[in-house]
């Protein structure tokens, strides 16, 4: 992790503190799989999210492309440069985040991801680039459209 930023002890503890708060309006009557998360700006602005569930689980949303969501319909994707999130849930271990919010994570940079157990208060941090490697970008799309004008 040493090409991303560094959260410290009290940033860790508020993302923590907020993703927890979040998980508590988590919609998940199917799965009854409640998840917190919460984003931290680099500005030090705090955005939520939670997972969203429905009958038809393709509208289903996971907690943090819910958060991500909330900071871009808040501050626009110009002033979105995260700094750090948080998820949480209730198994009794640290969930990683599933496949497509690994892939919308790192479409906004490499950060730390904290993933934290409420029921063992286990508390695992990784990256995007830990979680994603050799993850599908827009420098992938640049280098396309470059090829396509040789």
């Amino acid at each position: 992790m040493s090409s991303i930023s560094i959260l410290t002890e009290e940033e860790k503890k508020l993302l923590i503190e907020q993703a927890l708060n979040a998980q508590l309006n988590s919609y998940c009557p199917y799965s009854n799989f409640a998840v917190g998360a919460a984003i931290l700006n680099s500005d030090g602005e705090i955005f939520k999210g939670v997972n969203v569930e429905n009958a038809s689980y393709g509208g289903t949303i996971c907690a943090e492309r819910s958060a991500i969501c909330s900071a871009i319909s808040a501050i626009g994707s110009k002033k979105f440069c995260p700094k750090g999130l948080c998820v949480t849930t209730n198994l009794p271990y640290p969930a990683a985040p599933c496949g497509i919010c690994r892939q919308v994570l790192g479409e906004f940079g490499d950060y730390p991801i904290l993933l934290y157990s409420t029921k063992t208060k286990d508390l695992n941090i990784t990256s995007i680039s830990e979680l994603l490697p050799m993850g599908f970008s827009k420098k992938d799309i640049d280098k396309h459209e470059q090829m396509n004008k040789e």
